[in-house]
């Protein structure tokens, strides 16, 4: 398996904090050089036409909105069989499409090796454009948390206006 990471950026920007992931895959994309063995990805609702990405990758990084019930704006970290557990109890259509993705990919013995979830309580993920106020507040966190991942993965990214 190629030593490849695959960020995957998920959600909905028709409502409101579902779309966070997406979001925090462009402030990645513009604030920083990435190496070419990390690949970003916007996932929005793809669900099971993501898998042929996961067989690549060696390590995922998935940014997504992840409700646990904490206070809007809180960052959340998951790891490994952490992330269907807790998936199953959100119900937004996406995340629906993620356990499908990560139980294929599982059954499929097409799983990297390494996936941790970093995301964000969201406040409302009703129909609307733009992220709330304590997201949008939080975003740049979950994407610096996201490059700390990375290189605890041993993977160095630079910053874009440098």
């Amino acid at each position: 398996m190629p030593d490849k990471t695959l960020i995957l950026g998920l959600g909905n920007l028709l409502r409101q904090d579902e779309g966070l992931g997406v979001r925090a895959i462009e402030l990645l994309r513009a604030g920083f050089i990435l190496p070419d063995t990390l690949q970003t990805l916007d996932g929005g609702t793809l669900g099971l036409s993501l898998l042929p990405y996961l067989k690549e990758a060696k390590r995922l990084l998935i940014l997504d909105a992840v409700d646990s019930g904490q206070l809007p704006g809180k960052l959340i970290r998951l790891e490994g069989e952490a992330i269907p557990i807790a998936l199953s109890l959100k119900m937004s259509m996406h995340q629906v499409g993620l356990q499908d993705l990560l139980a294929a990919g599982s059954f499929a013995e097409a799983l990297p090796e390494r996936i941790v979830l970093w995301g964000i309580q969201p406040q409302h993920m009703d129909w609307g454009i733009g992220l709330t106020p304590p997201v949008e507040a939080a975003l740049e966190s979950l994407v610096c948390a996201a490059v700390k991942e990375l290189q605890a993965w041993g993977i160095q990214l630079s910053l874009a206006n440098q």
